[in-house]
């Protein structure tokens, strides 16, 4: 029975993918696997039997991914699951950046108890009117499946859409639409675009990237959208291009106390991913991604660990071996067989930055003491038998 801790509610139409031979604890303790949404687990204790980490959600800045790799705890994601609930906010984050529609809104509801709201309602308007999309230039960093579909959905409201991704992979490239143009040089989205939208991972390499020098290449009046993470944006510099109408507005899914309630940013409660099919569609993909692994070692959309599958075992065993990226580590591992006189009908390895993982199937059962030989190699951090 494998035992599975959820540390944050998770959509049932998720949970009940899981067999019988799977069971819900409330401890994280005793769990051979976790899903999370957005619990933090930097200050939890990572028990030993714990194998799999399934984030139902894109971002994993929540769970210390580095920590979980040194003790072969298998970190996943799900890229792509909320996309579309992301992109839909987008598009009503271009609009909100456009048209001042809270303030219009906020002036009906003051005045709702006016007998001459109507006749008001005429004078008052020009206070609140704005411009449209159609025709403006937007530009994209980040074209991963939720930027795709933001320029792909920008593009059909008639927009000119500028993409930028130097990393893009073969799959995004194929969704994007013929008309996004593809810029080599983020700075010409800078230089060129009224409206800019991020969509990347929070790394040390894009934490800040747009701040004081980025914004001094900008457009005056440029409207700045981040539903991406809050990080990616130096607080204090936009709130000074905020003042000085470099930047007219700034719309973003992340309040903090630097820049909520800062004239012209509108805050949102990090509503992104927050809709019942988005919620829905992250369980389903990350329970998928748990049953796969606890069944058949497979690795899909791990964030610490590299893509690996077998598909279905069809001999007597497979092992799995989380390890350390460092030569003779096949060797090793086919030593020990080879004393066991266990004969290896299949065998796949990968690799990914610091760390690797292996699968082999085998045609004899590993007893513990072969278990036990392949945990004793140098570099190697958990060892499973399937």
């Amino acid at each position: 029975m494998t035992k599975v801790n959820c540390l944050n509610p998770i959509a049932a139409c998720g949970l009940d993918l899981f067999s019988d031979n799977y069971e819900i604890v409330d401890s994280m303790e005793e769990a051979e696997a976790v899903l999370v949404r957005s619990a933090s687990m930097h200050d939890l204790e990572l028990p030993e039997g714990l194998a799999a980490i399934a984030r139902a959600g894109a971002g994993v800045n929540n769970i210390p991914l580095e920590d979980c790799a040194k003790k072969g705890i298998v970190v996943f994601n799900t890229p792509g699951a909320n996309a579309n609930g992301v992109k839909e906010i987008v598009v009503a984050g271009l609009l909100l950046a456009s048209r001042d529609l809270i303030g219009g809104y906020n002036w009906v509801k003051e005045n709702a108890s006016d007998a001459e709201i109507a006749k008001l309602v005429e004078k008052q308007k020009k206070n609140y009117a704005g411009n449209e999309i159609q025709g403006k230039k937007l530009g994209v960093i980040g074209l991963g499946a939720i930027g795709a579909k933001v320029a792909n959905i920008a593009f059909r409201l008639g927009m000119q859409v500028y993409g930028y991704d130097p990393y893009v992979s073969v799959d995004a490239a194929w969704s994007l639409s013929r008309h996004i143009k593809h810029i080599t040089n983020v700075e010409d989205i800078y230089k060129e675009c009224d409206y800019i939208t991020i969509h990347v991972p929070a790394l040390d390499s894009t934490k800040g990237m747009l701040n004081k020098e980025t914004f001094a290449m900008m457009k005056d009046g440029v409207r700045i959208l981040n539903f991406a993470r809050d990080i990616l944006v130096n607080d204090e510099d936009i709130k000074e291009a905020l003042a000085s109408g470099k930047v007219s507005k700034y719309v973003t899914d992340f309040p903090n106390p630097a820049i909520a309630g800062v004239e012209n940013v509108i805050t949102l409660p990090h509503l992104g991913a927050s809709t019942e099919e988005s919620e829905d569609n992250c369980a389903i993909m990350a329970v998928k991604q748990i049953a796969d692994f606890m069944e058949n070692g497979n690795i899909k959309n791990s964030v610490n660990y590299p893509a690996c599958d077998a598909g279905i075992c069809e001999t007597a065993a497979r092992v799995v071996i989380c390890h350390k990226n460092i030569p003779d580590m096949l060797t090793r591992f086919t030593g020990v067989f080879s004393r066991e006189a266990i004969n290896i009908a299949n065998m796949v390895s990968k690799s990914k930055g610091d760390w690797a993982y292996t699968i082999l199937d085998v045609e004899s059962p590993v007893d513990e003491s072969a278990k036990a030989e392949l945990a004793e190699v140098e570099g190697v951090v958990k060892v499973r038998v399937i």
